[in-house]
């Protein structure tokens, strides 16, 4: 299906940009992959299991016109962040976006182990943290960088039953992402944040019933769920120029199913 984005002043508004997306090779992360690809970034494809599909991303990418590439790193494990952060510390990026994020296993609060509380919180929020700090430096020498943030509505409430650490780590990469503009903004570095709602992909239809998508639809006053590129296209407009002006956002995109 193609891609329908928000018009920007020009058609590749990134020509001459790389952009690491992380946890792309599907729904949102691979939406977003796309769109920069349409306006012109070179994008770096990155996927922990799902080789084949980060593949064929990559080649849609490059049947559009574009360019890229793939690589891989489980990032629910320190090895993983630290080697991903050493890939990007080697090269220019110009635009991260740290989508990467599982519940890993929906959980009680008395199931938890430290093991899975150590896995949820570096999958959603460390290896988050590092990437940034591993691009932030190039980024300041050249004066210009864009990072975007991937949040959750869970983190305005809580997410549902079994989600408590998922959710606690979105809520810090909204305050992160605060703490990042009031340092690097003055070095013209824009940090912004999406807050998706529960968008209608692989990842909520694993960790959701049936019925608990119908409550959310109901729920919400679009009266349905959102797209991947709905998201993407936030992605983008964050890191246009015509968001000169927005830094450490916590971008809301859930139909109205919270606005408080």
């Amino acid at each position: 299906m193609p891609l329908t984005t928000t018009p920007l002043k020009s058609d590749k508004p990134f020509h001459c940009m790389t952009a690491l997306i992380t946890g792309a090779s599907s729904g949102i992360g691979a939406a977003t992959a796309l769109a920069l690809a349409q306006h012109g970034a070179y994008v770096i494809v990155h996927f922990n299991s799902r080789q084949t599909e980060a593949e064929s991303i990559l080649s849609e990418i490059r049947a559009g016109g574009g360019d890229g590439e793939i690589v891989q790193a489980d990032l629910g494990t320190d090895d993983g962040w630290r080697a991903l952060a050493a890939f990007a510390r080697d090269r220019p990026i110009d635009i991260l976006v740290n989508n990467a994020g599982s519940l890993v296993a929906r959980t009680r609060v008395l199931d938890f182990t430290e093991d899975l509380w150590d896995r949820v919180l570096t999958l959603n929020l460390t290896s988050a943290f590092f990437l940034a700090q591993a691009v932030l430096r190039g980024m300041a020498e050249r004066k210009r960088g864009y990072i975007v943030n991937i949040s959750s509505v869970a983190a305005r409430f809580g997410g549902g039953l079994g989600s408590l650490a998922y959710s606690s780590a979105k809520a810090a990469i909204s305050t992160m992402t605060k703490g990042l503009t009031k340092e690097f903004a003055p070095q013209g570095i824009r940090v912004n944040c999406v807050s998706p709602g529960t968008i209608d992909t692989g990842y909520h239809r694993a960790f959701s019933s049936a019925e608990g998508l119908d409550s959310v639809r109901a729920a919400t006053p679009v009266g349905r769920l959102g797209t991947p590129e709905e998201i993407a296209d936030a992605v983008v407009f964050l890191c246009s120029d015509q968001a000169s002006f927005i830094h450490g956002q916590v971008i809301e995109i859930n139909g109205g199913f919270l606005m408080a």
